[in-house]
């Protein structure tokens, strides 16, 4: 159930969340007849990642971009789009120089080492699997833009943009490469436990939102929050966005198949599933708590579904998909209302809310339905039943959430101590499309 074991021509050799099980079925006859023979390139699975890495590349730019985009007011719409097209840019450059190395590299408990530093090894001709490495590579790429990218919109409008590209490169060197390599790389130790991680909902979304909820309190709240309403500027772009995220998710769910089998279409059937159940009932609770729905709430909603079921989407059946949709539809609509007014934290654009929760909701129920009994396709490698597989889900969960918001406190504070990671109280007040970039969104 590992995104990556063995080693293929060209590295690291995916394996197919079809499932071990079959896997081991099918080695088994191979030593009845004879050795195996060298993995081939598939020319429809290739054709379907690259397809699946454009449309996760579309999830940050422009999805992700237009998503916070219209949250923010309107002097700080251009500054939010600048800092994901920014990391999208500065991730991919270490990514490819050291970054997918250490994540995907070599066979170490903790990290891959630098045996693919500087994309050594990459030639047209390397395998992983049955597509090219460098399809992988690239694939791998836009989980490691968009996990960044995320964070933005818990310290949206306030955090100084040479800080923001400190905190990108420090934190994706240190925190996502190390835990992506936990969860998918050869030898990861969580990996090795049985921890089941289809697409990311420890590695992308508990990791970015535990940052995110770091970082909202590391920085402080806006100026003026929560007594001044800072209502979004321009709802248009929000939604255009959630849509545009929602349909780039299949490349995110289904093409972590790796192949275009029947694991990448159950992926994309459960995705849908889960997204619309959620966007069901953020609407709904919105509806009886405040008596109107509104296309904030439904389009915030389908996010937290499409969240929840990416560490499920391999292993979940429809049934359990719907499940798992309602409940992140439900508990994210707490935790971004409720929850946040409580604790006062001003988690600007609901990174926590809907990533950090809707992750977690995600990662635990993975373990209750990916049982066999319940529709799921087969519990992670050496786990028992469902109690086990939830146990080893909630380590983790607790494992990412402990290293990262540690590893993040630390880099926040350094960099605030050297370059200083807020905007002064005037700068914020113009704007920060003005005051760091000399722009505006609107010329009225």
């Amino acid at each position: 159930m590992r995104r990556s074991e063995g080693r293929g021509r060209g590295g690291a050799m995916p394996l197919h969340r079809g499932g071990v099980r079959r896997r081991l079925l099918g080695a088994a006859a191979l030593l009845a007849s004879g050795p195996a023979p060298a993995a081939e390139l598939a020319p429809g699975d290739t054709a379907w990642m690259l397809t699946a890495t454009a449309l996760v590349l579309l999830m940050t730019i422009p999805g992700l971009a237009l998503f916070y985009a219209g949250m923010v007011r309107a002097r700080n719409v251009l500054s939010v789009m600048m800092q994901c097209f920014a990391i999208t840019a500065l991730a991919s450059v270490l990514w490819a120089l050291y970054g997918y190395s250490v994540a995907f590299g070599g066979e170490g408990a903790f990290w891959g080492g630098l045996a693919k530093a500087f994309l050594r090894g990459l030639t047209p001709e390397a395998l992983s699997g049955t597509i090219p490495e460098s399809v992988f590579m690239t694939f791998q790429m836009t989980f490691a833009v968009i996990t960044p990218a995320l964070i933005v919109g818990a310290f949206a409008e306030r955090m100084r943009f040479s800080a923001l590209l400190w905190f990108t490169g420090l934190w994706l060197s240190l925190v996502y490469a190390p835990v992506a390599h936990w969860v998918w790389g050869e030898g990861g130790w969580l990996a090795g436990r049985g921890v089941l991680d289809f697409a990311g909902g420890t590695v992308v979304h508990v990791n970015a939102g535990v940052a995110g909820l770091v970082a909202a309190l590391v920085l402080g709240p806006r100026r003026g929050y929560p007594a001044t309403p800072m209502p979004p500027h321009n709802l248009t772009l929000t939604v255009t966005g959630a849509s545009l995220l929602w349909v780039g998710w299949f490349g995110f769910n289904a093409g972590s198949a790796l192949a275009a089998d029947g694991t990448a279409g159950m992926a994309m059937a459960v995705t849908q599933l889960a997204t619309a159940a959620a966007a069901l009932a953020w609407m709904s609770a919105e509806w009886v708590s405040h008596g109107k729905p509104s296309v904030l709430g439904i389009a915030s909603g389908a996010v937290a579904g499409l969240v929840a079921i990416t560490p499920a989407a391999g292993t979940a059946g429809p049934m359990g998909a719907l499940a798992i949709g309602v409940a992140a539809g439900l508990g994210c609509f707490y935790a971004a209302t409720r929850l946040k007014r409580a604790l006062g934290y001003d988690d600007a654009l609901d990174c926590f809310g809907v990533h950090g929760v809707g992750g977690l909701i995600g990662a635990l129920l993975t373990g209750v339905f990916a049982a066999p009994a319940l529709g799921g396709a087969g519990l992670g490698e050496g786990v028992a039943g469902i109690g086990e597989q939830v146990a080893v889900q909630a380590l983790g969960v607790a494992a990412t959430i402990a290293y990262t918001a540690v590893a993040s406190l630390v880099i926040l504070k350094g960099l605030d101590r050297v370059v200083g990671l807020r905007v002064s109280e005037e700068q914020e007040l113009e704007g920060l499309d003005l005051a760091l970039h000399d722009e505006r969104g609107y010329i009225l």
